[in-house]
């Protein structure tokens, strides 16, 4: 993992994974699969939209939809306190 992964995570950053399926320019009967990842604030999700700007504006092939799922990687820990202890022998 890299600094920047790292300080991301930390920011409160969460790795974002998108599946876009999208028409081929030439075939636009026939739908492509491209995965998209990177760090992203979820729910608003700039950095995917940002992306999907540009693929907008600047690819051919037509979105047909895009799933988007995230997971963040450092969280907090989970504490369970005891509330009795047993002796055995």
């Amino acid at each position: 993992m890299s600094d920047r992964d790292f300080t991301c995570q930390l920011q409160g950053y969460s790795l974002t994974t998108a599946e876009i399926i999208y028409h081929l320019p030439d075939h636009p009967a026939l739908l492509q699969s491209y995965l998209w990842q990177d760090y992203d604030e979820a729910p608003r999700f700039p950095n995917l939209k940002k992306f999907l700007d540009f693929w907008s504006s600047n690819l051919d092939g037509a979105l047909h939809e895009i799933r988007v799922a995230n997971k963040k990687l450092i969280t907090p820990s989970c504490y369970r306190f005891v509330a009795g202890q047993f002796l055995l022998h």
